[in-house]
Parts: structure tokens; sequence; C-alpha cells
């Protein structure tokens, strides 16, 4: 205790944000997730792969641009498409 005693405004403030921040992230660690049902019943899109949605550029000389978007199938499919 001696050394809360001798210490200066500065070092007090540095060592409350240190003492901040190392509670918030044990408080992050162990709190209680909130309910995904994707993840917590796994149906859905949680047990196949990422999915994979792209867009394709393509442009030659002398030809019209082109843009293909390639739809992601989960999300599709979650939504009856």
């Amino acid at each position: 205790m001696h050394y809360l005693e001798r210490m200066d405004w500065q070092q007090a403030v540095a060592l409350t944000i240190v003492a901040t921040t190392a509670g918030l992230f044990v408080w992050a660690r162990f709190k209680p997730r909130k309910f995904s049902f994707e993840r917590d019943t796994h149906c859905g899109c949680a047990g196949q792969p990422a999915p994979t949605g792209s867009i394709v550029f393509r442009a030659r000389k002398g030809e019209r641009p082109q843009i293909v978007v390639k739809a992601i199938t989960c999300v599709l499919r979650k939504f009856g498409i």
C-alpha cells in the first residue's frame, strides 16, 4: 500500500485504464453468449462450408465489359429462393 501513497495523478489514471481494460477482457471472456439459431441448433447453413459468393469482372479490348455476380447459395436457400 505504500506504492499507492507515492503515486501521482498520471500513474493513478494509467493504472485505472489498465485495470478497466483487464476487467473488460475478463468480463467478455466469461459472459454468456447470445443465442444463435444456426450455431446452437445446427440448422440452416452452420453445418455447410462457408458460403462462397463472388463477383467476376471481364473486360476485353474492343468488347463490352461484363460483370457476373454468383449468388451465395446458403443465403438463397435460407429464404426459400
